[in-house]
């Protein structure tokens, strides 16, 4: 079912390697912008909030890091559903995935134009040619080879964190110092009651995403049944750590009411701890970071449009491999191009909020493979039959969370797969069967027997998930 390109990809990513890439893929411009927004809906609340976000983070991470495990091959969410189900549902699951990540792309770019704005003041044509330089600099590394993108991501994602720490460390300086006056900034805890809980949570798990990312690669890492679980589960350690130091010195530092007004929280608290040079340093922070990201989520991305194209559910241009840096160039310059134009003419919200429905629904279908694809023999996977089952809750919690037209549009646009995989899948099955045989009869008999055929076995399937979490 799977197919195997003749050029294979470079196996050159060390397990350090994909840990800097699921920190980078997760740390990006979120960690600069949100903590100003989250405070406008639930105030000093929003440190609980990131926790729970972290908790739910971890479980989904630990669905991906078994499903790696069970599945170690390039695809991400779309191998482990089509290993669990079939090729519609992890077309559906790719598809769905692709949008989402697609979408974030543009959204890095935005905002790093945005911070460099704290130093040069550009026109629109100014903004313009800074997105371009950003997104095709960034795909042209990645094309480059696999192993200098994740060497690049290695860097980005160091210094990335470099600014968060010395916010950690003078904030906690001065928590120590004042501990009154940040107990005072958490008083009233909830000035909004928790009616906007849900909301909170969406933009805040957004922060968390790129978890996933990690598992795209998975043809060029070494030794993947071991390293990707491994690498996802450290990097998503890691990201919660700083996210919680972090936001417990920014709601400290600054009251919430101020944090309402700002669009940059963390360049006001760098302000406030280290005066010019922190505002300039979080600044700088901050566009490497988006950088960080970017450069990780171009990677996995590219990997996930590579897979679907092998399997014959994408054009096949996606699946075209560069013949002296072994990597999928074409689906590189392609998902540029589309956030290069989504970046201008895309809001950040709108992107963002986008994103959420399908991932939300991306890892739904994931959690659900995981039921089916574990093995109850297996005891180096510690809780293997709970996670997927709370992973299924969070997924349709954030769904249900997001808004009504986002749950409308997400709709539609993953429908608007359908045809697609219809397009495809049947040309790449009637070329395969016409090798095998050559009546009328078997070919009929061929196609009722294949379980990968559309919509045809989804009872199958929803009994199987049954059977599965009865055992």
């Amino acid at each position: 079912m799977h197919k195997i390109s003749i050029m294979g990809l470079k196996k050159d990513l060390s397990y350090f390697d994909l840990t800097n890439i699921v920190v980078g893929s997760i740390i990006g411009s979120d960690i600069y912008i949100a903590s100003a927004i989250t405070a406008g809906l639930v105030g000093p609340f929003s440190l609980v909030v990131w926790f729970i976000a972290a908790i739910a983070a971890v479980i989904l991470a630990s669905v991906f890091a078994y499903c790696s495990f069970y599945v170690p091959r390039v695809g991400g969410s779309f191998a482990f559903v089509s290993e669990a189900f079939d090729d519609f549902y992890g077309f559906l699951t790719g598809w769905s995935l692709w949008i989402a990540e697609l979408l974030a792309l543009p959204v890095f770019a935005i905002t790093f134009t945005n911070y460099l704005h704290y130093f040069i003041q550009l026109d629109f044509w100014g903004d313009t040619a800074v997105k371009a330089l950003f997104l095709f600099g960034l795909t042209f590394v990645n094309i480059v080879g696999v192993k200098a993108a994740g060497k690049l991501n290695d860097f980005l994602t160091i210094v990335k964190l470099f600014p968060l720490l010395l916010i950690i460390v003078f904030g906690f300086a001065l928590f120590a110092g004042n501990p009154a006056s940040f107990a005072e900034n958490y008083t009233p805890l909830m000035p909004f009651g928790l009616d906007n809980f849900g909301t909170a949570l969406v933009l805040i798990f957004w922060a968390y995403v790129g978890f996933e990312l990690g598992t795209l690669p998975a043809g060029e890492v070494k030794n993947p049944r071991k390293t990707i679980p491994k690498a996802i589960i450290t990097g998503i350690s890691i990201v919660t750590v700083f996210y919680m130091l972090t936001n417990f010195v920014v709601f400290g530092t600054v009251g919430w009411q101020t944090l309402t007004s700002t669009t940059t929280p963390l360049i006001l608290v760098g302000s406030i701890l280290l005066g010019t040079m922190g505002a300039a340093l979080m600044s700088t922070g901050a566009m490497v970071s988006v950088s960080g990201s970017d450069a990780s989520g171009i990677l996995g991305t590219s990997r996930l449009s590579y897979a679907m194209a092998i399997d014959g559910l994408f054009p096949k241009i996606f699946s075209k491999i560069h013949r002296k840096y072994k990597t999928p160039y074409m689906a590189l310059i392609i998902q540029c191009i589309i956030a290069f134009m989504l970046s201008l003419f895309a809001g950040v919200a709108n992107l963002i909020s986008f994103s959420v429905f399908n991932l939300g629904f991306s890892f739904l279908l994931t959690c659900l493979a995981l039921v089916v694809l574990k093995k109850e023999g297996e005891k180096k996977l510690y809780g293997q039959d709970v996670i997927p089952l709370l992973g299924i809750i969070v997924c349709l919690y954030l769904i249900y969370s997001t808004s009504m037209f986002d749950k409308i549009v997400g709709s539609a646009v993953i429908a608007l797969g359908i045809p697609l995989y219809v397009f495809f899948s049947p040309k790449t099955d009637i070329h395969h069967l016409k090798k095998l045989f050559t009546s009328e009869e078997a070919i009929l008999e061929r196609r009722l027997e294949r379980k990968e055929r559309f919509l045809a076995n989804f009872m199958r399937i929803v009994h199987r998930i049954f059977v599965k979490l009865r055992r």
